[in-house]
């Protein structure tokens, strides 16, 4: 019962996790880069093309190029096709049409183009790291990812990569070279800050305790923040006294307790603390 509870809480946590990412996302490619034309990050970029080119909104393109894109997921993915992607990819069109019909807006928000360039990067790349962060996604040309590496050789970053391109190419004759440069810039910038952002979401830190008595600081560990460690016996180069080696990883919130435990309990140890976003096994990333 008690494992069904967790899983429950689990997925629970994972798709409110989910809708808050949508949001963010919507938040800021409906306020600051639709208004703004700004032409980059696959579907939602070329909805912006597309919007100055037809009788289209920007929303309404989104939300008919997510639908097809769905329905090709189904078609070509099967059941292999993530629930999480159709939920995320469906709650991005809802929310879209409904901040349409609650708040239409006819331009931008306020008269600095780079403040709201900041904004249409940052809430989006924020979301997406989120949900890559949870093994989902937004639909859209992601999905167009999962069906070329199932079915075809290319290269999925590349193709990525140029849809990306096309869009901000097209901006430079749709909108002329002010919008275009700014789309350039969204495009370069998108990439790191989504990258920086996981990195960061995941980020822990690794310590190696050099000590004399293991025994206090082991329990801490253990029964104190609920991590584990390993210990070996070591010996000074210079001094040859027998040492204890504790090696240990956890989340920022935890070392900084561990650090301050160790300060208090035995001032003398030798603390070497590392960060690492890629830590593979139990309790962090899946093997």
């Amino acid at each position: 019962m008690k494992q069904i509870e967790n899983k429950t809480l689990r997925t629970l946590t994972e798709y409110g996790l989910i809708t808050f990412s949508i949001w963010i996302m919507v938040v800021g490619i409906y306020f600051f880069k639709f208004p703004n034309n700004f032409a980059f990050g696959g579907v939602t970029g070329l909805a912006t093309v597309i919007s100055a080119l037809t009788h289209w909104s920007a929303s309404q393109f989104t939300t008919i190029v997510n639908t097809v894109l769905l329905v090709l997921g189904f078609l070509f993915l099967g059941r292999s096709f993530g629930v999480k992607t159709v939920y995320a990819s469906v709650l991005m069109s809802v929310f879209l049409y409904i901040l349409e019909k609650v708040c239409p807006i006819s331009g931008p928000l306020t008269k600095e183009p780079l403040l709201e360039l900041i904004f249409a990067i940052l809430l989006p790349s924020v979301g997406t790291a989120i949900l890559f962060n949870i093994g989902a996604s937004s639909g859209g040309t992601d999905i167009i990812a999962m069906i070329l590496k199932r079915y075809t050789s290319f290269n999925i970053g590349t193709v990525l990569l140029l849809v990306d391109v096309t869009g901000v190419i097209i901006a430079y004759f749709v909108f002329g070279p002010e919008t275009g440069l700014f789309s350039s810039l969204g495009l370069m910038a998108k990439s790191l800050v989504i990258d920086d952002v996981i990195e960061n979401m995941n980020l822990c830190k690794c310590f190696s305790i050099i000590c004399d008595d293991p025994a206090p600081i082991c329990d801490y560990i253990i029964h104190g923040l609920n991590r584990s460690a390993t210990v070996y016996e070591a010996q000074g180069a210079f001094s040859h006294h027998k040492k204890t080696v504790i090696l240990t990883t956890m989340k920022r919130s935890q070392a900084l307790k561990l650090r301050n435990y160790i300060r208090n309990v035995e001032p003398s140890a030798f603390v070497l603390i590392s960060n690492s976003s890629e830590i593979i096994g139990k309790g962090f990333l899946a093997s």
